[in-house]
């Protein structure tokens, strides 16, 4: 994925590691906590159940802006208790979290019970919007008699950094300043060592009896039935406004959910004859939505919450390739906004090259001093060959030729830095090693520290020549094949189309293991192979760099028992060395590594085979709270009547996650566009098992639209088209 996390027992302050691997100490358990999560644009929030934030050591709780914690504890109690949970939930869109509460027993301080339990019940609905945490707490007494009680809020913000909450120890922090304090409002205030001020307003709506610099108290008398409505807003640098709470509440909630729906619009939708289907998928797109943010060139997905929230170049450019079908403006907002931040220059501090694509943007505080990398960091070895593959695959989906032209320079420019950076030794390979000690060792998708080892286990050195990149700068010379003769540049088209053709002779001789049936994981320094059965060789079909003679050996080894586990693919099979099912990169499934994998085995005809996969992701689904696809979960073997084993602290939402469903149910259907002829295709669809029926409706092309629905009738798919705006025509191959 992206910075490398590590399980491990030990709290932050006792790791021993490699301060450039930015590990994750699994101090707390995300899948025990099930936190709540909301996002908005560089804003985003972790809750509890309670809605409440408990933050401590490894807790990644709190309200986040810009890669800052604003909010490091927000707590809620009623007559000094407490309050007990009766639901928690998100909207099916995300937009808001609702949380229903209400009071334990409530004594005084001789013992004799005041309120009895489920008298008075507490709703708070809360969501984000332009970098402002909204919330009403709703207060009503059900019971016969009237009630005075207390409802307390306690609060505080210690402005860490992501990579303190991550775990990270710094030798020296800015200075918090004095808060300031009036009837309603709540200011606190931080200079960074970066000498920037970050700052937390909270303001309440009616004023509480009480407010002092880290609490709010409320002394409210409820008549029987009587409801009352406490407003609060907490932003994050935002100017103070005029208006109350009370009323920018709504005007804010109109404004997020309009916002949500509009973004949503573009996107072509899935219903089936599953609803448990039709419930994963929601989830799944009303996750990427929110995950998505407006940057100047266009909506970009940013990767995952908590750790990261932000613009990440790999994860954003698979998780517009899952899209592309879905809402293929995404991939124009992510292909444009990387192409305005594609290095120009040589700096080995960022790992950064001519050409080359970013990897990761912070904005944090030890970003901006240099203490982490990531300011502006391009340790990636794969985002300039994805980029250039997403630029051939929108073209191909939309024939936006004003885009193409406008992407040619950075087009080339990729080409140049796989000609020139990328191939540290003038092999015909694509390899990686960072310029610097404060750079990432490993940077291909598997970027934990122990990812790339040879068969005995012991870790690779570099350069290191990982084989999915081989078939990724394969494709990618496809796509600029494709890309120059469009744009009329045929003498580089045809260039192009050698050098791949070149690299794919090239590449099977030198990665191809007839012991292992598979291709190796990767080439060291000294062009040894490591010999591993690996995930990674799934991509190599996505790509199409496998010989058509080579490829059903490589789909045994993919879905023998030692690699699918019955829930996916594994990253590394089992009885591998370091094949730990625990583990990040060495024997985990990986939903977005399954959905390149079933995307290349159909590609190649195994469709039943790609089915598989997917049936396995989607029942993994079904286990999951909210429906909600992780980062990754454990690759135990899977067991009848019972659910995947969890990761303890997977990132979820996670965007390429989340597109995961949607590439799987492309890849069975066989779905694809000519948009030159206007023609929506289905090559040789099928349908898992789990599905009888799928309607796709408001697919795109350009002058029109439609709605098509694929059955299964017996061994075949059919599809009949439900409407039709403008000259799309539907083409099914059998």
């Amino acid at each position: 994925m992206t910075e490398a996390l590590q399980q491990t027992g030990l709290r932050a302050s006792q790791l021993v590691a490699p301060p450039t691997q930015f590990f994750i100490p699994a101090a707390a358990s995300l899948q025990e906590r099930r936190p709540r999560t909301l996002k908005h644009g560089d804003t985003f929030a972790v809750f509890d159940h309670n809605g409440d934030v408990l933050s401590g050591p490894g807790s990644p709780e709190g309200l986040f802006h810009r890669d800052t914690r604003y909010l490091s504890h927000y707590y809620l109690t009623i007559g000094g208790e407490r309050p007990m949970l009766l639901s928690s939930t998100l909207r099916d869109d995300n937009a808001t979290l609702t949380c229903d509460l209400t009071n334990p027993d409530l004594y005084d301080e001789t013992g004799r019970c005041l309120i009895a339990h489920d008298r008075i019940h507490m709703r708070r609905t809360r969501f984000l919007w332009q970098g402002t945490c909204y919330e009403r707490l709703a207060v009503r007494n059900f019971d016969e008699a009237p009630h005075e009680i207390t409802v307390e809020i306690t609060f505080e913000s210690d402005f860490a950094d992501i990579f303190e909450v991550r775990g990270r120890v710094r030798a020296r922090r800015g200075t918090l300043l004095l808060p300031e304090v009036d009837s309603s409002h709540v200011l606190l205030s931080y200079r960074g060592l970066d000498h920037n001020p970050r700052s937390t307003a909270l303001r309440f709506d009616p004023a509480p009896a009480q407010l002092e610099a880290g609490k709010a108290v409320y002394r409210l008398r409820l008549a029987p039935g009587e409801a009352r409505s406490l407003f609060i807003e907490i932003g994050c640098d935002v100017n103070g406004a005029e208006d109350p709470p009370s009323r920018l509440f709504f005007r804010a909630l109109r404004d997020a959910r309009r916002a949500l729906r509009r973004s949503s619009s573009r996107a072509a939708t899935v219903q089936s004859s599953n609803e448990i289907f039709n419930e994963t998928m929601r989830r799944s797109v009303s996750d990427l939505y929110m995950l998505m943010t407006d940057t100047e060139e266009g909506p970009y997905p940013y990767a995952g919450v908590p750790w990261f929230s932000t613009v990440f170049g790999r994860d954003a450019l698979i998780t517009a390739w899952e899209m592309l079908w879905l809402d293929p403006a995404v991939a124009r907002g992510v292909l444009l906004h990387l192409a305005a931040n594609q290095a120009t220059e040589f700096d080995p501090d960022t790992d950064a090259e001519p050409g080359k694509i970013l990897h990761e943007v912070r904005y944090g505080e030890m970003a901006e001093t240099g203490e982490v990398p990531f300011r502006r960091y391009y340790g990636s070895v794969d985002s300039t060959p994805l980029f250039v593959m997403l630029a051939g695959a929108y073209f191909e989906r939309t024939g936006n030729r004003v885009v193409l032209e406008t992407l040619w320079p950075h087009v080339r420019a990729a080409l140049d830095w796989i000609e020139t950076y990328g191939d540290r030794d003038g092999d015909g390979f694509v390899e990686y090693g960072r310029r610097s000690d404060k750079g990432l060792a490993n940077q291909g998708w598997k970027d934990s520290h122990d990812a790339v080892f040879h068969a005995d286990g012991t870790l690779a050195k570099g350069p290191i020549a990982l084989c999915e990149v081989q078939g990724y700068v394969y494709a990618a010379r496809l796509a600029a094949s494709e890309i120059s003769r469009e744009l009329g540049h045929d003498g580089i088209a045809e260039e192009q189309a050698q050098k791949a053709s070149e690299l794919k002779s090239r590449f099977d001789a030198a990665f191809w293991d007839g012991e292992l049936g598979t291709y190796v994981l990767a080439l060291d320094g000294d062009k040894r192979p490591c010999r591993v059965r690996s995930s990674n060789a799934g991509h190599l079909l996505w790509t199409g760099i496998v010989p058509e003679e080579r490829a059903e050996t490589v789909v045994r080894a993919l879905m023998g028992p030692s690699s699918f586990c019955g829930w996916g693919v594994r990253t590394i099979a089992a009885g591998q060395a370091r094949y730990n099912p625990m583990s990040y990169h060495n024997g985990s499934v990986w939903p977005h590594d399954n959905a390149l994998i079933g995307t290349g085995l159909a590609r190649y005809g195994f469709r039943e085979e790609a089915a598989r996969i997917f049936e396995g992701i989607f029942s993994a689904a079904t286990y999951i709270d909210l429906r909600r696809l992780p980062e990754l979960f454990c690759g135990f073997p899977r067991r009848e009547t019972q659910g995947p084993t969890f990761y303890p602290v997977a990132c979820t939402p996670q965007a390429w996650a989340a597109g995961a469903p949607l590439l799987l149910l492309q890849a069975c259907l066989g779905l694809r566009f000519d948009a030159e002829a206007r023609q929506v295709i289905f090559e040789q669809p099928i349908l898992p098992e789990f599905l009888g029926e799928v309607v796709l409706r408001n697919l795109r092309l350009d002058g029109g639209t439609i709605d098509v629905a694929l059955r299964r009738s017996g061994t075949h798919v059919v599809a009949d088209v439900l409407r039709r705006d403008g000259p799309v025509r539907v083409i099914v191959t059998t």
